[in-house]
């Protein structure tokens, strides 16, 4: 691929500029997507939820472009972490901040000690197709609340007609665009969307009017606990699978623009990764992890240059520190971001479906299963009635209610105990 710019490249002002701007198309629309979510999660305010978020995200993206891998590689929300949240919300927020805390600790010591060429031959083709589309499959829940979300004026039956006329619309978008605006389609689709649901349903709740314009959180620390085990176990999991997600990121930008080093790269990255996700259970947010949409976005502007990602960082940053500015961008109506998070889901199952077919990972019937199985129990575990999840010891049951858990749990007790041998014919 011809390229107007490489990794170590610096563009003139203009061109730095224009870059960076479709960068941060891309880059807010994930923040806000995720961390809306959280933030209803919580209870609490989103302002000062999102603010801390965006300037986590932003204190991460400068350390990768100058520390780290020093690849442009976009920095946003964890999506699996999203899950072990989920799962572990009767423990408390006190325990779920810890657990993020040691678990990014954890991550960071292994990566620095050069430890995940030991770990990578575990992650199978297989196992990581499983791990991309779990994370769309016990997202499911999540996403219906958000699309029959009508906020207590709006049936949830307009709601979830709109969702599935919206969703329609976007794919089709996707079929037709090219270039950086299929890059950006999902800042669009939050934009119009929005129009659209104002339009069909009336006036979203905006901030107040004493929202003020440049302020920081007045907590930026979150509360902590000592760790549960069960919370604990539940998180290590889901950091296995972030640093699956977290490597596959750097090696494919990396392969993408023939880089140098890259052994050291994906150390220095994921150590940096790991750095974040603890800062981030220190701040009480959830944390990041490299996105694996940086080669499309590389591809559509024809720049590979890490220093475009600057002014990104920059911006994020100056975004966290306006409430009022978050305050607009967090009026998005549930449904929207519901929709969008659909569509973001639907892309990780793609990509999914292409790392098992490139790598002829599914050939036998002992193969699908091995793939088939542990989707379906996650999904089902996804699932579980609260008065089910209810009756298990609760040291436990952020582990067994937790269906991207129990999903991993079963592939890799298929691909290397039970059907290991007969898999790896």
């Amino acid at each position: 691929m011809k390229l107007n710019y490489g990794i170590d490249d610096r563009p003139k002002p203009t061109a730095l500029l224009i870059f960076s701007l479709q960068w941060l198309a891309v880059s807010v629309p994930a923040i806000l997507i995720i961390g809306k979510v959280v933030a209803d999660l919580y209870g609490g305010p989103a302002i000062p939820y999102l603010q801390k978020l965006f300037l986590i995200t932003a204190l991460v993206l400068l350390v990768q472009v100058y520390l780290g891998h020093k690849l442009p590689l976009v920095v946003g929300p964890a999506t699996v972490l999203l899950i072990g949240i989920l799962a572990s919300l009767d423990a408390g927020f006190s325990a779920i901040n810890s657990s993020l805390l040691v678990g990014g600790l954890i991550l960071a010591g292994v990566a620095a000690a050069g430890l995940f060429k030991h770990l990578e031959r575990l992650f199978t083709p297989r196992v990581i197709t499983v791990v991309l589309i779990l994370i769309a499959f016990t997202l499911a829940p999540v996403i219906l609340d958000l699309i029959i979300d009508g906020g207590g004026t709006v049936p949830s039956t307009h709601t979830f007609l709109f969702a599935i006329t919206f969703t329609m619309a976007l794919f089709i978008a996707n079929g037709f665009l090219k270039g950086i605006w299929k890059s950006t389609l999902a800042l669009w689709a939050i934009i119009i969307g929005s129009l659209a649901y104002i339009a069909l349903f009336g006036a979203v709740p905006l901030p107040q009017e004493d929202t003020a314009l440049l302020a920081l959180p007045e907590a930026l620390l979150g509360p902590l606990a000592m760790p549960d085990i069960g919370v604990l176990a539940s998180f290590i999991i889901c950091f296995i699978a972030l640093a699956i997600n977290d490597l596959g990121s750097i090696r494919s930008v990396g392969g993408l623009l023939a880089a140098d080093n890259m052994g050291e790269r994906v150390d220095r990255g994921v150590t940096v990764t790991g750095l974040g996700n603890a800062l981030a259970g220190l701040t009480g947010v959830i944390g990041p992890v490299n996105f694996s949409l940086s080669p499309g976005v590389i591809a559509a502007m024809r720049c590979a240059s890490r220093f475009a990602l600057v002014p990104t960082g920059v911006a994020l940053a100056l975004m966290a520190t306006s409430p009022l500015v978050i305050g607009y961008l967090s009026s998005i109506p549930g449904p929207v971001i519901g929709v969008v998070l659909a569509f973001v889901m639907a892309a990780q199952i793609s990509a999914g479906l292409m790392l098992g077919q490139q790598n002829s990972a599914v050939r036998t019937f002992d193969e699908g299963l091995i793939v088939g199985v542990p989707l379906l129990l996650g999904t089902m575990v996804s699932f579980l009635p609260d008065s089910v999840a209810a009756g298990f010891p609760a040291t436990v049951r952020p582990l067994v209610t937790n269906g991207f858990v129990m999903g991993i749990v079963a592939v890799m007790m298929l691909e290397h105990i039970v059907y290991g041998r007969k898999a790896g014919d």
